[in-house]
């Protein structure tokens, strides 16, 4: 009761939070980088980095901050993450040196099978029929994992944490550009409410949008914890909305998970990462280790080349390796082995692409050769930053999949269609792929929250992009640009994106630069493709005294500080 008398009183004395101004459309334009002295948050949503930002100067915890930032970015941020889907979270302890990583993942329910994505024919279905069917929903986790996560390094009382999210969804919120123009193109999110005028067309920008319904739910998670969405009334409706597909005992029985990091060299730093079932941290690691062999002073086509060469390389083990190590033996040792780095290394030609590059077979496997999953996954995702007063961090990449998930609102959110980053095709050459479905099977994932330390052990940067499978990329991207070119943040985010997925050597479109380094790229043998490559990057640099703050300029990503 006095929870529940909290919570209220909180969300009245609460101010609306500071409304701005429409987002200008999508696509590359200028942000200035952001300092602070104390804390920061960079997240997908300036409404969102607000509310985090207020939660620290209340005394709360990365932790504390992180949630808030989440709520709100599933209710303003609906096409990219929720609490209808899962995240990966990395957390620093300024005081103890302890680094650790928690893995909210979404499950396979306990009937999901290996053929899952078959067709009567024998064949694997479209991938569009996948994500649109309830075969594509997931155990959702990012409750789970938040909880578990406030238990550890909360300061603040979790009703507290809620109130930002759920003032704004009773009060509304003008609808950005980037909203409406994802809510105008969708084919196949359903007419409703709160997206939708009554005669089936999108909220326009700068119109309040409300969710009385996700406020409700919001309210019964804060007074009642996670339990209140994995048993009741909220999961009865999860499991009706997906017809059969998952159980209320697959909801019960989830639990976020702590993983092992995996941390690797790069010259003078120590970069960390996510850990499998997500492939991010190893295949980020695995670029930076192949490139360190090569002296990089600039960014520059040679630069570039050898990037998207080591991607190829990287992006080929990951699609053998890479898996949920509760169900498939993972090299990870092997993968990140600095012998096996420089071979796979000695294969790059600096001056030559190799076409498309053959997985590795790293030292310390046990087990057979699994056959190779080549899928590449969709870009609903975000990511937060934090670093907190106490000089505590946060890492958290968080998605429901595809845009707007599998498109099926429960209780004023999505739900994610995160099954369909497994492996449609559960052998490869007669072999089991390690990411074919299988059930409590967390899917592989490409998403990479990271930390970056000095010599002396110090966290010098937070960082990680939603994207897809383009994730590893981003992020090793703005990586080289922050340490081998020094540059700060907002430019680290802001440079031309290029790279390879063992497939073409992809290239941010329609940027100056970008013809005269896609020249450059097919005089080296490149085969070249331009796509709009809309990462949302989101980076804090810890230098002495400050913190600097980078925001995708792809993006409505903002940086708030004090």
């Amino acid at each position: 009761m006095l929870r529940v008398l909290f919570l209220a009183l909180w969300v009245l004395a609460v101010p609306a939070l500071a409304q701005p101004a429409p987002e200008p459309p999508s696509g590359r334009r200028d942000k200035t980088l952001v300092e602070a002295t104390r804390y920061m948050v960079v997240a997908a949503n300036p409404l969102a980095a607000a509310a985090g930002r207020d939660i620290l100067r209340q005394g709360g915890s990365a932790v504390d901050a992180a949630i808030a930032t989440q709520m709100v970015l599933g209710l303003v941020e609906p096409q990219s993450s929720g609490i209808g889907g899962g995240a990966f979270l990395l957390h620093w302890s300024a005081k103890s040196g302890e680094l650790e990583t928690w893995d909210g993942r979404e499950t396979a329910p306990a009937a999901a099978r290996p053929d899952r994505f078959i067709g009567e024919d024998g064949k694997p279905i479209p991938f569009k029929t996948a994500v649109l069917s309830a075969k594509s929903v997931g155990v959702p986790g990012v409750l789970r994992l938040l909880e578990a996560a406030h238990w550890t390094w909360g300061k603040l009382d979790w009703p507290r944490l809620f109130a930002p999210a759920i003032t704004l969804a009773e009060r509304g919120f003008p609808v950005s550009r980037r909203l409406h123009a994802l809510l105008a193109q969708e084919q196949d999110l359903p007419r409703i409410a709160p997206w939708y005028h009554p005669d089936g067309t999108p909220l326009g920008v700068g119109e309040r949008l409300v969710n009385p319904a996700y406020a409700a739910t919001l309210k019964r998670i804060a007074e009642e914890g996670s339990d209140a969405f994995y048993r009741g009334a909220i999961a009865e409706e999860i499991v009706k909305a997906v017809g059969g597909e998952l159980t209320l005992g697959d909801l019960a029985a989830y639990r976020a998970k702590k993983r092992p990091p995996v941390c690797g060299p790069y010259r003078v730093w120590r970069v960390c990462g996510m850990g499998p079932p997500s492939s991010g941290g190893i295949s980020v690691l695995q670029i930076l280790g192949m490139l360190e062999r090569f002296d990089l002073p600039s960014f520059d086509a040679r630069a570039a080349h050898l990037f998207a060469e080591a991607g190829r390389l990287a992006f080929a083990d990951r699609a053998r390796w890479l898996g949920d190590p509760d169900f498939v033996q993972v090299p990870i040792e092997g993968l990140l082995d600095p012998r096996y780095l420089r071979m796979r290394a000695a294969l790059i030609d600096p001056e030559r692409s190799m076409g498309k590059a053959e997985p590795g077979d790293p030292p310390r496997r046990h087990g057979a050769i699994p056959g190779a999953d080549f899928a590449l996954s969709d870009a609903g995702t975000s990511h937060i930053s934090i670093v907190d007063g106490e000089g505590n961090a946060v890492a958290m990449t968080t998605t429901i999949e595809s845009a707007f998930g599998a498109r099926i609102p429960v209780a004023g959110f999505l739900l994610n269609n995160q099954l369909t980053d497994f492996s449609f095709v559960p052998q490869e050459s007669g072999r089991p792929v390690a990411n074919r479905v299988e059930p409590g099977k967390r899917p592989r994932s490409s998403m990479a929250p990271t930390f970056v330390f000095d010599a002396a052990g110090g966290l010098v940067a937070v960082l990680g992009s939603p994207g897809g499978s383009q994730i590893i990329n981003y992020v090793a991207q703005s990586l080289l640009a922050l340490l081998d070119w020094n540059m700060d943040p907002q430019a680290a985010v802001s440079l031309i994106h290029v790279g390879s997925r063992n497939g073409p050597t992809e290239i941010e479109a329609d940027l100056p630069e970008t013809e005269a380094l896609a020249d450059a790229l097919a005089a080296r043998g490149h085969e070249v493709k331009r796509l709009a490559m809309t990462s949302g990057l989101a980076v804090i640099r810890i230098a002495p005294g400050r913190l600097e703050g980078g925001a995708d300029p792809r993006r409505e990503v903002a940086a708030a500080g004090d």
